[in-house]
């Protein structure tokens, strides 16, 4: 509760003493004056403190080197200094603080004490401030509210913070790559990625990770918690960016432009996926062939051809697939599903791309054109067929007779005659 409230800003204060200093600095009056130099101030605290800082206003003096300073607390840290650079040693490791209370705390990281508790939800903890910091979060008020987006923070720290994405500051700055960020934090944890340093780690799979954000957002792949429901739909995520980028499946909203083409995107990835089209970018490289790739996880993908492993298996056949969207269409061979559906003749398909494949034949489109003759196909496996009849190459050989064929279709049909296979009887 904060009866006190300033009638010039509405700012509000638990103690009126407070609230006489706050209102000072609207009507701007020295009180206080200095005698040497002339210099006023608002209150009587501030111009004792600032007497000391004259040459001959320094009351603690300290015997062994001489040294004099103008506040009592300087004058206790110097002294231990001089004493022991770290007085308090923690009994189990030996490790040296210079404040009793730094020693108290580091013990309970050993004992493994939190003698702090939350009213709230009974959580514990082993430092008063971190107990204050999480008793904000039960707190509903929010005072300090954005003024472009309306949003609400707990902290005026937090609004800058976010203010910044509005104005597109990012003052802190990689020494190591030049890469800016918003805040100190998320700079902390980006240089990491350059040291290698992974400090949190996952007790279920042994996973290290760069931040706790990371952890915790992780250990639900484990445990299956996703706290964060989407209000359309229902479908619920393990982590809020998850949840936003999902919502705009609903809104349409694609906040992310390319600069070069004006195409737009929902995820900032798929914009950066995108971009490297332009620039011609492939960071990512096989270490096996040299081959590079846009995206990692294309790289994985493709490192699987190298080591064969397979690592999605089919649970009705047990057989085992280098992708999972190749696993998923593999099972609609059991399952029989075919989701999807042409709207114009209303004929089902397993696999995405053969519907789209087969809606050319709708539309009259033949994308694919040969390069030798500008023959068009359908699908780049007809052209891929059609471009045999100008290099001669015939990859299909018959394993009874060894007769060569530039088609599988061909191949097929030539092998069935050395079994007498008529499949097709009127």
């Amino acid at each position: 509760m904060k009866p006190y409230q300033c009638t010039e800003c509405g700012k509000c204060f638990r103690y009126k003493e407070t609230l006489i200093r706050h209102h000072r600095t609207h009507t701007a009056k020295t009180l206080y004056q200095c005698l040497e130099y002339g210099k006023g101030y608002k209150s009587k605290e501030r111009v004792i403190h600032h007497r000391r800082l004259h040459p001959d206003e320094k009351p603690y003096n300290f015997s062994e080197c001489g040294e004099g300073l103008s506040r009592k607390d300087h004058f206790t840290a110097h002294k231990k200094a001089h004493i022991s650079k770290n007085p308090y040693q923690c009994s189990e490791c030996g490790k040296g603080f210079r404040v009793k209370q730094q020693c108290t705390i580091h013990q309970r990281t050993h004992t493994g004490e939190k003698p702090y508790q939350c009213l709230k939800c009974g959580k514990m903890f082993s430092q008063r401030r971190v107990l204050v910091f999480h008793y904000n979060t039960h707190r509903d008020e929010k005072p300090y509210e954005c003024l472009k987006c309306w949003k609400c923070f707990r902290t005026n720290s937090a609004l800058t913070i976010h203010q910044r994405r509005h104005t597109g500051e990012k003052p802190h700055q990689c020494s190591e790559c030049g890469k800016r960020f918003y805040s100190k934090q998320r700079l902390m944890i980006h240089l990491r990625t350059h040291t290698g340093e992974k400090p949190y780690t996952c007790s279920e799979c042994g996973k290290r990770l760069y931040s706790k954000e990371c952890l915790t957002i992780h250990q639900r792949t484990h445990t299956g918690e996703k706290p964060y429901p989407c209000s359309e739909c229902g479908k619920r995520f393990i982590s809020t960016a998850g949840l936003m980028t999902h919502q705009r499946t609903h809104t349409g909203e694609k906040p992310y432009e390319c600069s070069e083409c004006e195409k737009c995107f929902m995820q900032q990835t798929d914009l950066i996926m995108h971009q490297r089209r332009h620039t011609g970018e492939k960071p990512h490289r096989c270490s096996e062939c040299g081959k590079r790739f846009r995206a990692k996880g294309t790289l994985t993908v493709h490192e699987r051809m190298h080591t064969g492993v397979k690592p999605h298996q089919c649970s009705e056949c047990g057989k085992s697939f280098s992708r999972k969207g190749i696993l998923i269409e593999h099972q609609r061979t059991h399952t029989g599903e075919k989701p999807y559906q042409c709207t114009e003749c209303v004929k089902k398909f397993s696999v995405k791309k053969s519907l789209t494949d087969h809606q050319r034949i709708h539309t009259g489109e033949k994308p694919y054109q040969c390069s030798e003759c500008e023959k068009s196909f359908i699908t780049k496996g007809n052209l891929t067929d059609h471009e045999r009849t100008h290099t001669g190459e015939k990859p299909y050989q018959c394993c009874e007779c060894g007769k060569r064929f530039s088609e599988k279709g061909n191949l097929t049909a030539h092998e069935r005659r050395h079994i007498s296979e008529k499949p097709y009887q009127s």
